[in-house]
């Protein structure tokens, strides 16, 4: 028996690169990033509709401005004289539950609730009670800035176009409606619901969704971290100042 360890995803030999049995030439001429990060992660070529979709996912969080945790890791390893490379590294390692984290997190609930008996109106109801119950909020729903997420409603429009809204994005949708009706205000989907949604239906694993995250944002964090480079002073200010300090009071040490 070898002792080899196995690995199903690329095979290289002399001269030779193959990606889940497709050569890498082939890919190069014929599949865009998006539809190639689709065959590294899912196995199988996309279908045109979630070539589509692939490629609005990557897109649509590949930057959220200069106030993200992951934006100032970013810059602040960079404004401290660091490589290029680990600025980005930085800016990942913030990525997490909270910040990043919510597409997991809420690709595991929908794809645990959409099993369940019921409409997708009776799946929500259900769910809303059992947050409700377990003293939980719902991820991917709400926005600091956006009443609306104009990413969401791409997404589910390009979803929509193609025939494509399963019951994942239904569950979404509906799930929408019945927090607004429990809570009386409305928490708009946002691009990391509607990304869950989307990758639930596409057939994706749940704990992918970090994946999703990071693939689309580390050009963003090079981006940030270029310019920081190129454009501020070293070991500069960064976050949110001014600071109030509610420590203890002046002391010596007897």
């Amino acid at each position: 028996m070898s002792e080899n360890w196995k690995t199903s995803i690329t095979k290289i030999e002399p001269g030779k690169i193959h990606v889940k049995g497709y050569n890498i030439t082939d890919i190069m001429e014929n599949l865009s990033y998006a539809e190639t990060v689709y065959l590294i992660l899912k196995g199988e070529l996309p279908s045109k509709a979630e070539a589509e979709l692939m490629n609005a996912i990557l897109v649509a969080s590949i930057d959220h401005g200069a106030t993200p945790p992951s934006v100032l890791g970013t810059r602040t390893v960079m404004s401290g004289g660091n490589s290029l490379n680990a600025a980005v590294a930085g800016g990942v390692l913030v990525i997490g539950d909270t910040h990043g984290g919510a597409i997991e997190q809420s690709a595991q609930i929908m794809q645990e609730w959409a099993q369940k008996e019921g409409t997708p109106e009776e799946q929500a109801a259900g769910l809303v009670g059992w947050l409700k119950e377990n003293k939980k909020r719902m991820p991917g729903f709400g926005h600091r800035l956006h009443n609306v997420d104009p990413r969401t409603a791409k997404l589910f429009s390009i979803a929509e176009r193609h025939g494509y809204s399963g019951k994942h994005i239904e569950l979404c949708k509906a799930l929408e409606k019945a927090l607004e009706i429990k809570l009386g205000k409305k928490l708009p989907i946002n691009v990391d619901g509607a990304i869950a949604a989307v990758i639930s239906d596409m057939g994706f694993d749940w704990r992918l969704g970090k994946g999703f995250f990071i693939i689309s944002r580390v050009p963003g964090l090079i981006a940030h971290a270029i310019e920081e480079k190129t454009r501020e002073k070293p070991m500069r200010k960064l976050g949110p100042l001014p600071f109030d300090y509610d420590g203890p009071d002046e002391r010596e040490i007897k």
